[in-house]
């Protein structure tokens, strides 16, 4: 007889990897896997952070483990991976989540910019995806999940950010590139597109006197009138790293409270 479907869901047993995994969706991310069941390694280049997270995960009887990582440099992805394998002998789940943004005119951004952020938000996928699915292609098994954005599909307004949104657009099609590559080895790769989402760090931004303006004219074109809370995102990423998506691979999961329908 079939796994009731509720147990499907469950992900005793596996262990995965976050990227930006001590604050905001990151951190979702995390609390969300493990009270799924599995292991969590909460990876950051803020490390007391990272275990600031990693003792709150901890004390909700979740096994769990910080590791300093900057993803944007192929050795320290390699023993990030390591670093999970040592521990725990094996990587189910990767989540592929580390990123960052600028509102910047195009005409003015300085070059450097653009490369740290295309470093950060694209090329970093690529190396934590490559190094993931080398171990999970031992097992011939393995989940891996990548944050892209709305804004991989639409340009945003009013703020200007090409580099995010290029960057964004290019963890899209990465992803559905390794997911047709790897398919055949039992590797899944999807993403999760979130919309304007409620964290920390966009918060500062909406203090600024320039985030002031934004919230009204992003609400404006929000179906259903408000931003998202990191929770809303947490159930894509359980379904995404269970059995239950078992022949689910290259698709993009889009969370944005119905932004891209007009």
């Amino acid at each position: 007889m079939a796994q009731n479907i509720i147990d499907r869901f469950r992900l005793d047993g596996r262990t995965a990897l976050v990227t930006g995994g001590a604050q905001g969706i990151g951190e979702a991310y995390c609390f969300a896997l493990g009270e799924a069941g599995a292991k969590v390694a909460v990876v950051d280049i803020n490390l007391p952070k990272a275990e600031e997270t990693a003792h709150r995960l901890e004390a909700k009887g979740i096994t769990a483990i910080a590791v300093k990582t900057d993803v944007t440099s192929p050795d320290d992805v390699d023993l990030m991976v390591k670093t999970v394998i040592n521990k725990w002998g094996e990587l189910t789940i990767g989540v592929n989540n580390a990123g960052m943004g600028a509102w910047r005119d195009a005409l003015t951004q300085d070059f450097s910019e653009w490369r740290k952020i295309l470093a950060l938000n694209l090329d970093s996928v690529f190396l934590c995806a490559r190094r993931e699915a080398q171990e999970m292609l031992k097992k011939g098994y393995g989940k891996i999940i990548n944050t892209a954005s709305m804004s991989a599909h639409i340009s945003n307004t009013p703020q200007n950010q090409c580099a995010y949104n290029a960057s964004k657009a290019g963890v899209l099609h990465l992803t559905r590139s390794l997911a047709a590559e790897w398919a055949p080895k039992n590797i899944c790769v999807n993403s999760i597109s979130p919309g304007y989402t409620q964290t920390e760090l966009v918060g500062k931004l909406l203090e600024t006197p320039e985030g002031k303006t934004m919230l009204p004219k992003w609400m404006e074109k929000t179906p259903m009138g408000r931003m998202a809370q990191v929770e809303d995102l947490q159930g894509a990423v359980v379904y995404l790293a269970s059995s239950v998506s078992d022949f689910m691979t290259g698709a993009d999961l889009v969370i944005d409270g119905g932004y891209c329908c007009w």
